[in-house]
């Protein structure tokens, strides 16, 4: 449910759910009785609807009352679309599961059991499709600026960083960050990214009024704490919300492990990398759906390195030492897209760079060949990275793979993306592609390794076809 989402249309989702659940019962009854699609009704059988009215108003307020324990309906929570219609399965199914229990634990009831099985999965039906319609005109909503919190951020250290990239990966959520604070004078004066750095804390009053800031997230260092009070006082008399992010010894929220000894809570910390069981599946999954990959795609292959070859003189496939997990060098492999020394001709290019950071990209590059070109537009020139990922140097899904001359230009925070396999795409990949400035890629590829799961991985390669389809950012 869109945390963004105001009360009145909370209830209105409510009344909606109501009419959608009596629908798909309706709809079932007249499944299973006028139109027998699956079976034939006994004449004996053959009942009203009005003997089901009593059944529906039981299972619309089971539901109700399910739904809103699995928090379906909390305002306060930010749910994604996939934990949402989990919700709504799982709460469809226990709520027929335990209507059908009642129907049997009172036999009098002549209930056709079908249409129970209908209801359950033509109310799944109709919840999810009134939720990806909320969702799509909430995104939409929010592209005009209608629901979204503009955020300042105070304090751009790990923790903040922390912050940036969680609404940077959801962008659901509904925040804009508006700019960020540090006493910091580096951090303070340095731009992370789109995010404008503005000064000081002592900037606070005027930066709240100047950019009309809804929101102020404070995730500033323990060591800070007398001086946050002051910072929740300002913003409590200019009318704006502040949250505090707790910080445990500036490490990254994700970082922290706790457990308990006999009622004492330890503190420890987790590895940012994926390693062991985690790497483990994802190396299981990279081998299987590589090959499957592989496989599928040897004609398109040879038709891609035969077309190279035809367009312009020199090698289909091109190699290039890339930095991968640990910093450790490897070779990789892509189609050739620009033209033979096109890498000796980068200095005198340099004053049209259109990348931020220690990217280099043109969007109309003058070495880029015609064939080349088409295969950047849709990313078919990844293809032979493939190859990477089943001698595993590579992963389907993770960071983009750096050249060592973009690592040496790394910033320190920068370099937490070298704790994961370099992969094929990624979630920046499917989150704007080269529209996104390089800080960006980077919060976007440590969040992704922060909260890596075989789920995530799936999301990611289901979002590359439409994304590579949709071309946006891509070149």
């Amino acid at each position: 449910m869109p945390r963004h989402l105001p009360r009145w249309l909370k209830w209105a989702l409510i009344a909606s759910d109501i009419v959608l659940i009596n629908l798909a019962l309706y709809v079932s009854y007249k499944i299973r009785y006028d139109w027998q699609w699956f079976r034939a009704v006994d004449p004996a059988y053959n009942n009203p609807f009005s003997v089901y009215i009593p059944f529906a108003v039981v299972l619309t307020v089971l539901l109700l009352i399910i739904f809103r324990t699995e928090g379906v309906y909390d305002r306060r929570r930010s749910t994604s679309l996939f934990d949402t219609l989990y919700a709504l399965v799982s709460g469809a199914t226990t709520g027929i599961v335990v209507a059908m229990a009642g129907t049997l634990a009172y036999p009098p009831l002549t209930y056709s059991r079908l249409i129970f099985l209908y209801a359950g999965f033509l109310i799944v039906v109709f919840l999810s499709t009134s939720r990806i319609a909320l969702v799509i005109i909430s995104a939409r909503m929010r592209a005009r600026g209608v629901g979204i919190d503009r955020v300042l951020i105070l304090g751009a250290g790990e923790v903040g960083r922390t912050v940036m990239r969680t609404i940077v990966a959801r962008p659901e959520l509904g925040y804009r960050i508006v700019g960020l604070l540090d006493d910091n004078p580096e951090k303070g004066e340095t731009n992370i990214g789109p995010f404008k750095a503005l000064g000081g804390l002592d900037n606070l009053p005027s930066v709240l009024s100047a950019e009309c800031i809804t929101e102020v997230i404070i995730a500033l260092p323990w060591s800070y704490h007398r001086k946050i009070l002051g910072l929740i006082t300002q913003c409590e008399r200019a009318g704006v919300r502040a949250r505090l992010v707790p910080d445990i010894f500036q490490l990254t929220l994700s970082r922290v492990d706790v457990d308990d000894l006999g009622g004492i809570p330890l503190i420890g910390v987790k590895p940012v990398a994926i390693r062991g069981t985690s790497l483990a599946i994802k190396r299981v999954m990279d081998l299987a759906l590589g090959m499957l990959f592989l496989v599928i795609s040897l004609p398109l292959l040879g038709i891609i390195a035969l077309a190279i070859r035809l367009d312009s003189p020199g090698p289909a496939v091109f190699k290039q030492s890339r930095v991968g997990k640990g910093s450790r060098e490897f070779m990789c492999y892509k189609f050739r897209s620009m033209r033979e020394g096109a890498e000796a001709e980068q200095e005198n290019l340099l004053d049209l760079n259109e990348a931020s950071g220690p990217l280099f990209k043109i969007k109309d590059d003058p070495r880029m060949t015609r064939v080349g070109r088409f295969l950047r537009r849709i990313s078919l020139d990844e293809l032979p990275q493939i190859y990477n990922v089943l001698r595993g140097e590579m992963s389907l899904v993770g960071p983009r793979p750096a050249l060592p001359s973009e690592v040496a230009r790394y910033q320190e925070w920068h370099k937490q993306r070298l704790e994961a396999p370099p992969g094929i795409t990624g979630l920046w990949q499917v989150s704007g592609r080269s529209q996104l400035t390089f800080d960006e890629m980077c919060l976007l590829d440590i969040f992704y390794i922060e909260n890596y799961g075989p789920v995530l991985d799936l999301r990611i390669l289901l979002k590359t076809v439409p994304a590579v389809l949709s071309r946006q950012g891509a070149y």
